[in-house]
């Protein structure tokens, strides 16, 4: 199994980025993909999530009306469309897939949000 993230970068506060995370070796419908983020000194936080298989997704409440997930079940990619970015945004972030628990994990993109 393989999760790579990539779209991340260097973008002033009040930007937009889009992850994307690229799945492969795993059925995708049968996952769900979620975004996770950890600031250096923080405690890893999970961002968002969507199941493939139907659509329904989760979103962090300091995210929530900012950043929107979704899915590409003929590309096996999820997508993190990050809009009004802000620099406590600031982070690792990670994707990650589940059945019943988050066993696969991305090496991550950096997103970095300047003031």
């Amino acid at each position: 199994v393989q999760l790579v993230e990539s779209g991340g970068g260097l973008v002033q506060a009040g930007g937009s980025l889009r992850l994307s995370c690229a799945a492969s070796g795993l059925t995708f419908d049968d996952h769900v993909i979620g975004w996770f983020r950890q600031a250096p000194g923080k405690e890893r936080e999970r961002v968002s999530y969507i199941s493939s298989s139907d659509g329904r997704s989760w979103y962090a409440d300091s995210v929530k009306g900012r950043f929107t997930i979704s899915s590409d079940n003929a590309k096996n990619t999820v997508y993190l469309q990050m809009n009004s970015l802000k620099p406590e945004d600031t982070a690792l972030y990670y994707c990650a897939a589940a059945r019943t628990q988050w066993d696969y994990w991305g090496q991550g993109t950096q997103v970095t949000v300047s003031s």
